[in-house]
């Protein structure tokens, strides 16, 4: 397998990622030749159809982009469609391209604004030629036949694991950047669209494997990933073997573009594990690029966070379409100005580098322009506060791709994102700054900015993950678990107790009750003081909230508070029996103890998932003060004021900044927003002690509020957020 050779490890220095290189990677980052990736902070792609050639005019894009500051572009160039003159044999040019290189005009205009140049393919599909001269080259169905496309029938679908991706698109590869010397080539769609039963994927499997390829699979287009059964292992063997596949094709595409112009990368859009992402990327462009069905605009700043928590502060890119992405895919539609706003701002807020998409050179619809180049000129004028060196978060969520690929077979284990989507909900609506946490990170260096780790039903986990965690609580940390949080190893098979029943608390009974009919929690004082316990603020008036719709069954190692107990379901029909048998139980519904320094909460029920899914506002608050009290510290930044609005913290060379986006709408989970709900909101921000201020900005409103500085923190007004503020600190 090709290894990237400019890299040798990737490394955490107290929280900022640091890169130690081989003799090529150092010549390559000399210091008369700065990194294009690091200088570029606005991008924009031109994502080409077939007719544009010679149809839509290159020199408005060129004045566009000039005005927006853009550093970067991103511009189509071959796989399905030649935009250029090919001579790679089965390249498909297109019709529409004649004797002209439109593609070489607009690269080189972009080169005399001094504009970092990525160049796109897609190789995911070809055309009749490539079929009937290399039939092998093709997605072959389970069945044996050759898989049409499933858009246009004019195409076939190629099979991204065997020749044409290893030896044809090596080629348009090398053409590519021999012609255009472009700083990177980036590659869409690249990574296949199901199980491939080609010759070359049953003869690589069975040698990988010693298995035939599985068999009971389904397909979702769109995402480009196969579903099969968690526990055959022919499925198990296939989803390595696919990932280890594609890593060598990302690797060969690489190596082989560095030996034309060492500072030049392979781009893949995705990969199907972010911790092979983070480890072996430089540069990545997110491409999650807008809102579907019920999707909160939040998600583009978990999909980014999710990323840096493998690749620290390497730059991430953005891509935000201006149109709309549902399924029925109006790919020239344009979004409510509203709607790009927002997306973007909570892009911008967690760390994302813009970059807008516009498929087509050809404009049907202008109302899109202003608004993003009023975005980039603002992103421009304040250049220096968005060059973040570390985000300042004390909290940390993990999230596991590990318990996502191996837990879920059950039916109380279902919908399992559900409980990273309500912990996640509930630090948004608490304004807290936070971060994500790979699982596979859980090491000292990794953990260092963390006081507080929360494991959103974090199921799945070895031995030597808990002993990290174990060391984490040794060292101070503090732990909020829910649900079966360690209760399977590794592979994903049950232990007789939870890995962390030492820190938990509590062992497992054995038993998980569910789905609840009609079940409460009771909330309760403290009965020999009189007091309720932190974690029931603002409920002390509440006799009883709803439960969980599940709950695992525990015993408890040690005494426990009791705030919170159960009460047992009982009929909720006819309406004269619906009376609680037991109105209270000595069952707690909250393990809270301390470890040392560290605070540990469990959490037996789906209160996460519960949140997510039903949005009852007493399980966000029981969530945010079970969490405030493990965190046991006065928090960075304090939000007040109406609304839901999402607060992220960084830190700059000289500045720190605080991000507050403006998420209040009635359309904040169901797009798009169709206005912008101004909100007024009281900031205090706690300056570290090591820190003289020396000037405090409001940097989109182009403000100098007025504030105060009293023991540490600054406090001053934001009025009528509309949706993104960036206020900035000059530090000394």
């Amino acid at each position: 397998m090709h290894r990237r050779t400019f890299i040798k490890t990737t490394a955490v220095v107290g929280g900022s990622f640091t890169l130690a290189g081989s003799a090529a990677w150092a010549q390559a980052t000399s210091p008369k030749e700065s990194l294009w990736f690091d200088r570029c902070m606005r991008w924009a792609q031109l994502a080409f159809v077939e007719t544009d050639p010679g149809n839509y005019d290159p020199d408005f894009w060129l004045d566009y982009f000039k005005r927006l500051h853009a550093d970067g572009v991103l511009l189509s160039a071959g796989g399905i469609v030649a935009f250029y003159p090919t001579k790679v044999p089965l390249h498909y040019q297109s019709a529409w391209l004649k004797d002209k290189d439109v593609l070489g005009y607009l690269v080189n205009g972009c080169r005399k604004m001094n504009m970092s140049v990525i160049l796109r393919t897609d190789p995911h599909a070809a055309r009749q030629n490539v079929v009937d001269a290399h039939p092998d080259w093709i997605h072959t169905n389970i069945n044996g036949d050759k898989r049409k496309h499933w858009a246009n029938p004019e195409l076939w679908v190629t099979c991204a694991l065997g020749p044409y991706n290893f030896d044809f698109m090596k080629q348009v590869n090398q053409e590519i950047m021999t012609r255009y010397q472009p700083d990177a080539i980036f590659s869409n769609r690249w990574s296949g669209h199901g199980i491939c039963y080609c010759e070359h994927c049953k003869r690589n499997f069975k040698a990988f494997s010693g298995y035939d390829l599985p068999r009971s699979t389904s397909v979702n287009n769109s995402t480009a990933m196969a579903s099969g059964d968690k526990n055959d292992p022919a499925y198990r063997k296939y989803v390595a073997w696919r990932t280890e596949r594609l890593r060598e094709l990302w690797f060969l595409w690489d190596s082989e573009i560095q030996k034309q112009k060492a500072t030049a990368r392979f781009i893949p859009n995705g990969f199907p594990d972010k911790l092979v992402t983070g480890q072996n990327s430089d540069f990545f462009f997110a491409d999650q690029q807008a809102r579907s069905g019920v999707i909160p605009p939040w998600s583009n700043g978990k999909h980014a966070k999710e990323l840096r928590a493998t690749m620290g502060m390497k730059p991430q890119v953005g891509i935000f379409s201006v149109g709309v992405e549902e399924q029925y895919r109006w790919k020239d539609s344009v979004q409510d100005n509203a709607e790009i706003k927002i997306w973007v701002a909570e892009g911008t807020a967690n760390g994302l580098l813009p970059c807008f998409v516009k498929f087509g050179g050809q404009i049907y619809d202008k109302r899109w322009l202003t608004t993003v180049e009023k975005l980039y000129q603002s992103y421009y004028k304040n250049e220096k506060y968005l060059r973040n060196t570390a985000p300042l978060a004390r909290v940390g969520v993990v999230y596991s791709e590990q318990t996502a690929k191996n837990y879920g077979d059950k039916a109380w284990q279902k919908n399992y994102p559900d409980h990273a989507n309500g912990v996640y909900h509930a630090l948004i609506e608490d304004r807290m700054p936070f971060e994500m946490v790979n699982d596979r990170l859980l090491d000292a260096e990794h953990l260092k900015p963390y006081k507080l780790l929360i494991l959103p039903n974090i199921a799945v986990l070895s031995q030597a993950q808990c002993d990290q965690l174990r060391q984490f609580v040794n060292a101070g940390g503090s732990l909020v678990a829910t649900f079966e949080t360690s209760l399977y190893d590794e592979e994903g098979k049950q232990r007789p107790d939870f890995g962390l029943a030492d820190l938990l608390g509590v062992s497992y009974n054995q038993e998980v009750e569910g789905p609840l009919q009609n079940s409460y929690l009771r909330l309760k004082s403290d009965a020999s003081t009189n007091t309720f316990h932190p974690v029931l603020k603002g409920l002390e008036d509440a006799y009883r909230i709803i439960n969980t719709t599940h709950r695992v069954k525990v015993k408890p190692n040690g005494t426990f508070p009791s705030p919170v107990t159960l009460v047992p379901s009982y009929p909720d029909l006819p309406m004269e029996d619906v009376f609680p048998r037991k109105p209270d139980t000595d069952t707690r519904e909250l393990y809270l103890r301390e470890v040392g320094k560290g605070r540990i909460a469990y959490i037996p029920g789906d209160l996460d998932r519960a949140f997510w899914q039903i949005m009852s506002s007493d399980h966000g608050k029981l969530l945010r003060n079970t969490i405030r009290w493990a965190l046991n510290e006065a928090p960075l930044v304090d939000v007040t004021g109406p609304g839901i609005i999402d607060v992220t913290a960084w830190q700059q060379k000289n500045s720190m900044t605080v991000h507050i986006v403006n998420l209040t709408n009635p359309m904040l989970l169901k797009g798009p927003f169709r206005e912008l709900i101004p909100v007024d909101a009281q900031v205090s921000i706690r300056v570290p002690k090591n820190k003289k201020v020396t000037g405090v900005h409001l940097l989109l409103s182009e403000q100098k509020p007025a504030f105060t500085i009293k023991d540490g923190l600054i406090n001053l007004k934001v009025s009528q957020l509309a949706d993104h503020e960036i206020i900035a600190l000059d530090v000394a």
